[in-house]
């Protein structure tokens, strides 16, 4: 059933790239419409207090921050709908987006789906997800003072998740199921030189466990298939992030890790947030992605 209504903007997404993206948009005047998924509110859903982002010098919680993030775009004007888009067709204007039972319009598109962590499949991680299990030192080190953590990954990122990790925590283990990091040559050394942080080679978490928080992890040595406790205040997971790109395959130009590039050739259609950035993931860097795609938008539509 196609709506009736054309929109200037449709924005795909109601993270803070998202929703930072709606509210410019109805600030500038122009009829927006955000389509946030019935799981909406991105990352930030899953996280427990946020102690980084400007304006709450106590923290936030998460869901809190990006509640009060929609009420803002609302009361802006952004016509919000929890929606799941299903299919888009950018290859006619104005551009067409498919969510629930309906087709919406729009003469121009902000995409700001965002990317995903990938978890281990491990018992316990998505139930001690922000109770301990963590996909950011950036944002959950402070959490974790003179504590003992995990870092699982082999890559750079679990390397800059590690050393970050060692301004706050007494002890930073980096469990890796092989016997090599993957790692540029420079992380790897930094990480193995630091007197704080201690390697676990050949070892896969295979349970996590606790009460209320995390207490310790379950260990499986895939040499020796010996199996072992270990006390640990929290585990970050940095095996990587998926971006949510799949909708646009065939459609939107993407980089080799499946990130969109920012920068697409078809005019009208913007990109923000953590879909194309994976330098920064944050939730500032992201909110600040969405405001510039909206004044590009702005610009666009004249």
């Amino acid at each position: 059933m196609m709506n009736s209504q054309t929109f200037d903007v449709a924005i795909i997404g109601s993270g803070p790239a998202g929703l930072t993206a709606g509210i410019y948009m109805a600030r500038g005047a122009a009829s927006t419409l955000l389509l946030g998924g019935t799981k909406w509110g991105g990352q930030l859903m899953l996280t427990s207090t946020v102690e980084n982002f400007p304006g709450f010098a106590d923290g936030i919680l998460g869901p809190d921050l990006m509640a009060q993030m929609k009420d803002q775009a609302t009361r802006a004007g952004v016509d919000f709908k929890a929606l799941d888009v299903t299919a888009v067709n950018f290859q006619t204007q104005p551009f067409e987006v498919v969510a629930g039972n309906e087709v919406f319009r729009a003469k121009a598109v902000i995409v700001a789906t965002g990317a995903e962590t990938v978890w281990l499949e491990a018992p316990g991680i998505k139930e001690f997800i922000g109770k301990g299990v963590c996909s950011c030192a950036p944002c959950d080190a402070p959490f974790f003072k003179n504590k003992r953590v995990a870092v699982v990954g082999g890559g750079d990122s679990a390397m800059e998740e590690a050393l970050y990790l060692t301004k706050y925590a007494n002890e930073v283990v980096i469990i890796h199921r092989r016997n090599e990091f993957r790692a540029s040559k420079v992380m790897a050394e930094k990480a193995l030189a630091d007197p704080k942080i201690k390697i676990l080679w050949n070892t896969e978490v295979v349970e996590v466990k606790g009460d209320t928080v995390l207490k310790s992890l379950i260990l499986k040595n895939n040499q020796t298939n010996e199996v072992k406790e270990e006390k640990f205040d929290g585990l970050f997971v940095a095996i990587g992030h998926k971006p949510m790109s799949d909708l646009f395959k065939g459609q939107l130009e993407t980089d080799e890790k499946g990130f969109l590039v920012k920068e697409q050739k078809i005019p009208g259609i913007f990109v923000a947030g953590d879909v194309h950035d994976h330098t920064y993931k944050q939730a500032i860097t992201a909110a600040g992605f969405g405001c510039m795609a909206a004044m590009d938008t702005l610009t666009f539509l004249g």
